[in-house]
C-alpha cells in the first residue's frame, strides 16, 4: 500500500493519458468509422448507393487495416504520426495509429448492424417518399441504434486494450505505468492495482453501453 500511495501522482497522470488515448480514438470511431461503415453498407449491392468499385476499395481499407498485427501497424505509421503530430513518442503521437485502428474497427461494427436492419424498413421508407439522407438518419440509425451503441460499447473496451500496448512504445498510460513501475521494477504489488483499475474501467464501460443498448434496444 505504501508503494501505491507513493506514486498516486504517476498513476493519475497515467490514467488521464489512457483517457485522452481513449477518447480521441472513440471521438475518431464515431466522426470517421461511423460514416465510413454506413457508406460500407450503402454501396453493397442492392443498396442505395450500390457501387461494387466504391465498396471494393472501402472493405480492402477495412480489412487490410483490421489485419494487421497493431504493434506492427504502430510501426508502420511511425512516418506518418511525425507528419500528422511532428513525434513518433508520446500520449499525442499514440493516438494517431489508435485512431485508425478504431475507424476501421468501428466501421465494421456499423456495417454489420445495418445489415441487421430488416429490408422491409428501407422499402417502407422509400415508398413514403423519404430522401436519402431521411432514410439513413430517420430509419437506417433509429432501427440500429440499439446495435452502434453495443458496437461502439465492445470497440471502446478494445481501443483500452490497444492503449495498454501504446505503452511498449512511448505513448505513455496504464500500461505504460505497469510496464516501468511495475514490472521492470518487480514491483507485484503496484502491477496488480494498475491491473485492477483497468478491470474496474473496463467493466464500468461495458455495464453502461450494454445498458443503454438494452434502452434503446425497441425488440426488448
Amino acid at each position: 500500500m505504501e508503494k501505491i500511495m507513493e506514486y498516486q501522482p504517476e498513476i493519475w497522470i497515467s490514467i488521464g493519458q489512457t483517457f485522452i488515448m481513449v477518447g480521441i480514438s472513440v471521438l475518431a470511431a464515431v466522426i470517421i468509422g461511423l460514416p465510413l461503415g454506413t457508406y460500407l453498407y450503402l454501396s453493397r449491392k442492392g443498396n442505395l448507393y450500390e457501387n461494387r468499385w466504391l465498396f471494393a476499395v472501402l472493405d480492402t481499407f477495412v480489412n487490410i487495416v483490421r489485419s494487421f498485427p497493431f504493434l506492427l501497424l504502430v510501426v508502420f505509421l511511425i512516418p506518418f504520426t511525425r507528419l500528422i503530430v511532428g513525434t513518433a513518442i508520446g500520449t499525442m503521437a499514440a493516438t494517431v495509429p489508435l485512431s485508425i485502428i478504431s475507424i476501421a474497427y468501428y466501421a465494421r461494427l456499423v456495417e454489420q448492424s445495418l445489415l441487421d436492419v430488416p429490408k422491409s424498413i428501407i422499402e417502407a421508407a422509400i415508398s413514403m417518399g423519404a430522401s436519402r439522407t431521411q432514410i439513413i438518419f430517420k430509419f437506417l440509425y433509429r432501427e440500429a441504434r440499439s446495435g452502434l451503441i453495443f458496437g461502439l460499447t465492445t470497440a471502446t473496451v478494445s481501443f483500452i486494450s490497444y492503449s495498454t500496448i501504446m505503452g511498449m512504445v512511448g505513448g505513455g498510460g496504464v500500461g505504460d505505468f505497469a510496464i516501468r513501475y511495475g514490472y521492470q521494477r518487480y514491483e507485484t504489488e503496484l502491477m496488480a492495482y494498475t491491473i485492477i483499475l483497468m478491470v474496474i474501467l473496463v467493466q464500468a464501460i461495458q455495464v453502461t453501453g450494454t445498458r443503454i443498448a438494452k434502452k434503446l434496444d425497441k425488440r426488448s
